[in-house]
């Protein structure tokens, strides 16, 4: 009795050193095409480095441009106002309410500053009094610390005048980023309408229309975001402040100030800020002080996480919050604290700019169409014929 062929089905399969050699070969190409995406990915993080004193204020002008640009259109729109004077009218008013919140809180920190230093003294003499007395560290080594680091100080004179230095050169170029931020928020406010039509003009019809509706997209979102980082950072510092003046901790004004602007670094802010204001309730109003603070900033952090962010963000952002956190430690890593309040408008850009060609993809390919599933072939049945593939 013959050995009946193969089925014509199982003919035309390829041989399974021409499967593996195709799996080889297509994980090549891809492992290439990530290397090389990768490859301009580190050069572009390079060009940054480089172009950062000119990378920093045109993003910063482009967060307040996108934040301000709204009420220099109603301007222009309501009260007739040319685009100069309507550009200039809101950032100078912008930059008054700034200075008149300072003279607002200004007072406040002047007179509380020597009351808060005080009781952190008296805090942490508590402390040092407290660990002595558990036989932790005796008052020995204390005293050991402190003349190290008093020896360390002494032999340190050249560091830290060159530190001086640094500090001084730094406020010098923080001084000049400001100067260029406002001066481009300005231009931005009053001739930014015509880089997109510039744009599409430049790049032609096909091209351009594209990169129009991703800009066009892309400030929308970083305005929308903003705007609602604000909204949320301003419920943390009203909910947060109302309780630092409740229980009575020193400096409650500022501490919400800076809840508010540590709102504006997501997770990592909330955390800091947080962390001092448990800090200053704890050296002024005690244990029990500080227990009521965390437990309200613990409440309002998750009132922030899991009702206001979620609500007012959802049409703005759509980042899962591990995307926003590695951001945020990635941005700080590579540019402090700057790159972590840059973080999470760049990523929700890319964002944005990944969705649309997602749409782009989705709507050249063939409707209906998917990926060819890789096909199974089971055992003979049993009268010895191949099952039909699945």
């Amino acid at each position: 009795m013959g050995t009946r062929p193969p089925s014509p089905a199982l003919q035309k399969r390829p041989a399974r050193a021409q499967v593996i050699g195709d799996g080889i070969a297509w994980t090549a190409r891809w492992s290439l095409r990530w290397l090389l995406i990768a490859a301009g990915v580190v050069v572009l993080g390079l060009v940054v480095g480089r172009l950062w004193s000119i990378v920093l204020p045109v993003a910063l002008a482009l967060l307040l441009a996108s934040v301000l640009q709204p009420a220099s259109r109603w301007l222009e729109a309501r009260l007739r106002f040319p685009p100069a004077l309507a550009a200039a009218s809101v950032l100078l008013g912008g930059l008054g309410a700034l200075v008149a919140i300072g003279f607002a809180i200004a007072p406040a920190v002047g007179g509380q500053a020597g009351d808060i230093f005080d009781d952190a003294r008296a805090g942490l003499q508590d402390v040092q009094d407290w660990v002595q007395a558990q036989d932790f560290i005796t008052r020995d080594q204390v005293d050991a610390a402190i003349q190290a680091v008093q020896d360390r100080l002494s032999s340190s004179g050249d560091a830290i005048a060159s530190g001086v230095l640094t500090g001084v050169g730094a406020a010098t170029s923080m001084t000049v980023t400001v100067v260029i931020t406002l001066i481009l928020t300005f231009l931005f406010l009053k001739d930014g309408r015509h880089f997109i039509p510039l744009v599409e003009r430049v790049a032609g019809d096909r091209t351009g229309a594209h990169l129009a509706e991703v800009m066009r997209r892309c400030w929308k979102t970083l305005g929308g975001y903003i705007r609602t980082q604000a909204i949320v950072s301003a419920v943390d510092a009203v909910l947060i402040g109302t309780a630092l003046l409740i229980v009575g901790v020193p400096l409650a004004i500022p501490l919400a100030i800076l809840t508010f602007l540590g709102g504006f670094v997501p997770i990592v802010g909330a955390f800091v800020v947080g962390a001092l204001a448990v800090l200053v309730a704890l050296v002024s109003d005690g244990l029990t002080g500080a227990l009521v603070i965390l437990v309200v900033i613990v409440l309002v952090q998750q009132l922030e996480g899991n009702v206001l962010s979620p609500w007012l963000q959802s049409k703005s952002m759509q980042l899962h919050a591990a995307v926003v956190l590695l951001s945020v430690t990635l941005g700080s890593t590579l540019f402090g604290i700057t790159g972590a309040f840059l973080a999470v408008p760049f990523v929700a850009v890319v964002a944005v700019v990944l969705r649309y060609l997602d749409e782009v993809v989705t709507e050249r390919a063939a409707p209906g169409l998917r990926d060819p599933e890789p096909e199974t072939v089971h055992g003979p049945d049993p009268e010895g014929e191949p099952s039909p593939r699945t």
